[in-house]
């Protein structure tokens, strides 16, 4: 089997790997799913018993359909998902399974926090099944006929743009829902079908374009016994719904965002009117990034908030609580995880910790921290736990912490569990492993600091000349020089086929600093080709055996944007490049994504002329030997960068006389078009 065909099949070998991992509040149930090997698409539901020190299985679907998800009450006692649209509960202690019927294909189930009921959404409804023996389902929230409204649900660009992938949440006592109603009547319409199915019909789908409408999502408190009371904002000029909080330890917390996301509320809902009250401000003059895991109650009632603190000489992404500083500036806080036990307790001081993931000393690694959540006299405390390198996450109940590691050194992620601090069990993984052990070299380079890496053929010999290939992400979120072997597995298939790979984490990349990521605000297109040009020329000065006479960039969305912008815009550099799925015309990209880094469109109509494609692939070339060869892939029924794109992109070459090639992928895995990439490649840069 090649390497493509084993990728695909392993799902680039992560197939039989434990993940969706948690942990109950008292600690004794490590919940996760995992299939049972190495080529097996279908996820099972597991638990590892703590106590036990031993795996059971709870539930296996036996048939072509995994388990794509879970949820649990807060005590992690009920887990409830969906197979093929039938929704399940089980009894994690007893590892009972219980089918229950639904009004329709279930989706998104979540038992309530007694564990006696359990909602879901259907056919644009939201409802509740009680779980006792005949127990009723309930219309909980629904209209009937409506177009374009549903319930309970994440609207598209919360789950893609904002991370928030629900759209209800259970009261503390189980006696009330906060539901998202979500209206996309007035959001564009595009048609999508499927060219390589003719019969199947063409589907409309809303999807909000830069300048163009949103969907508008409101906020309901919903009593089971049939009361209900909207919650009030100023919607118009905070139309982003970006997160939700309810827990025990205090009422609902939303985040809230200005359109272009320069400025953001966090707003505290009185549970009796609606009405809610400002307990923070975000603001940035380029854009919000809020930290996962807040704003949330903390047990003493305190709120604690993750944002940037850019003054006074600090450049950092912190933690506060009520305002107090919880984290040093050096740490780059990525997620919260959730809380632990206090190593030190008192009158004046909260009985718990909170678990962190963070970055220090080297944005290619990110770690687990322990962080004080009483910021005293003795100053700001946060205690790294994990001390091997690499890319650590963590799931935390009660005593029992949960780490996952990826890392250079080793294949796929481990999962080791630990209670009290001593490790107990780990978590058993069936993945493959790859057939080549990558080795690249991090470094970080030019006056900016930028993470960059080299990979070699395996039996490179060194003062042999080698082609370069630029592989390219760039993407703001996007960071790709990470100490994790799984970055690298696809690249050294490329190095092995006689090329260095070369790989640079431009400024808007994460990982670094605010500044380092917010610097391009307006202006990504020209300091991220810079970034990437200044960096495989600096790494050329470095590695003598880098050929930048034969030069290749290669990228997907995003990254296929910036390689078809290298190609048209530093022929110079470049002899040819690979676009996969590229934006092309930013006014077709979703409004929260574009709108944050170039404006509205009605203002910033230059900055979205520069950004685009099309006029420089409209331009015939100077001479002839200025036009680079560029490879164009796309899937004709992908919603998310429409074939519009490639399509135009394709037209604008065709009629400057460009040469170029495009190559649909619909349906296709991404692994599958390897082979045509290369050839590509090869074919263009002898």
């Amino acid at each position: 089997m090649d390497f493509p065909e084993l990728a695909t099949r392993t799902r680039t070998f992560s197939a039989g790997a434990p993940r969706a991992v948690t942990v109950s509040a008292d600690g004794d149930r490590v919940v996760f799913l995992r299939s049972a090997g190495t080529q097996d698409p279908v996820d099972q539901l597991w638990v590892y018993d703590v106590p036990a020190r031993a795996e059971r299985l709870v539930f296996d679907p036996a048939g072509p359909v995994g388990i794509d998800g879970y949820a649990t009450d807060p005590a992690g006692r009920i887990a409830a998902f969906t197979v093929a649209g039938r929704l399940f509960t089980a009894d994690l202690r007893a590892r009972e399974v219980t089918g229950h019927p639904t009004a329709g294909p279930a989706r998104d189930p979540r038992p309530d926090p007694t564990g006696g009921k359990v909602g879901y959404l259907t056919d644009g409804t939201l409802r509740i099944r009680d779980l006792d023996a005949g127990g009723e389902d309930v219309l909980l929230a629904g209209e009937a006929g409506s177009n374009g409204v549903a319930w309970g649900g994440a609207e598209w660009m919360a789950t893609r743009e904002f991370g928030r992938d629900r759209g209800y949440w259970w009261s503390p006592d189980g006696r009330y829902v906060l539901a998202a109603r979500v209206d996309t009547s007035r959001v564009p319409k595009i048609t999508m079908f499927d060219p390589a199915d003719p019969q199947a019909p063409a589907r409309a789908q809303s999807l909000p374009l830069a300048g163009e409408a949103n969907a508008q999502v409101t906020l309901h408190l919903l009593d089971l016994d049939g009361g209900w009371v909207d919650v009030h904002w100023d919607r118009e000029t905070y139309p982003y719904l970006v997160s939700v909080s309810w827990t025990e330890a205090g009422g609902p917390l939303i985040t809230v965002l200005r359109r272009l996301q320069q400025h953001g509320l966090v707003l505290a809902i009185d549970p009796r009117t609606g009405e809610t009250q400002v307990h923070a401000e975000l603001a940035d003059p380029r854009w919000v990034s809020p930290v996962p895991g807040t704003p949330c109650h903390l047990p003493d009632g305190r709120v604690l908030i993750g944002g940037e603190l850019a003054h006074d000489g600090y450049d950092a992404r912190c933690l506060f609580a009520d305002g107090t500083l919880l984290t040093p500036p050096a740490l780059y806080v990525r997620r919260v995880c959730g809380r632990i036990p206090a190593l030190t307790g008192g009158l004046d001081r909260p009985e718990f910790d909170l678990l962190v993931e963070a970055s220090d000393t080297d944005p290619a690694e990110q770690h687990l921290f322990r962080v004080s959540a009483h910021a005293g006299s003795a100053g700001i405390d946060a205690q790294r736990l994990t001390t091997a390198p690499g890319w650590h996450t963590g799931a935390v109940g009660g005593d029992t912490v949960v780490v996952g590691t990826r890392s250079l050194d080793h294949a796929g992620i481990r999962w080791a569990v630990y209670l009290a601090g001593d490790r107990c069990g780990e978590l058993r993984s069936h993945a493959a492993a790859p057939p080549t052990a990558p080795r690249p070299a991090l470094e970080r380079i030019t006056d900016r600091r930028l993470p960059a890496a080299v990979l070699y053929p395996r039996a490179h010999v060194a003062g042999r000349r080698l082609p370069v290939l630029l592989d390219v992400d760039g993407a703001p979120g996007g960071q790709q020089v990470v100490a994790d072997r799984a970055a690298w597995v696809v690249r050294q298939w490329w190095a092995d086929a006689g090329f260095a790979v070369v790989v640079v984490d431009n400024r808007g990349t994460p990982g670094v600093a605010p500044s380092f990521e917010k610097v391009v605000h307006r202006r990504v297109a020209d300091v991220v080709l810079a970034d990437q040009v200044d960096g495989v020329q600096a790494l050329a000065e470095k590695h003598p055996d880098l050929d930048l006479d034969r030069l290749a960039v290669r990228g997907w969305e995003f990254g296929g944007w910036l390689a078809a912008l290298a190609v048209l815009r530093r022929p110079d550099m470049f002899g040819c490049g690979v676009a996969g799925t590229p934006i092309v015309d930013w006014h077709l990209a979703p409004t929260a994504y574009a709108e944050r880094y170039l404006g509205l469109p009605a203002d910033a109509a230059d900055v979205y002329a520069h950004h685009g494609l099309l006029e420089s692939a409209a331009e015939p070339p100077v001479r002839p030997g200025d036009a680079r060869p560029l490879l164009i892939l796309t899937d004709l029924a992908d919603a998310a960068v429409l074939p519009a794109h490639a399509l135009r992109l394709s037209a604008a070459l065709l009629h400057a006389g460009r040469p170029h090639a495009v190559l649909p992928v619909t349906g296709a895995p991404r692994p599958m078009s390897l082979p045509a990439e290369l050839d590509f490649v090869r074919r263009h840069l002898a």
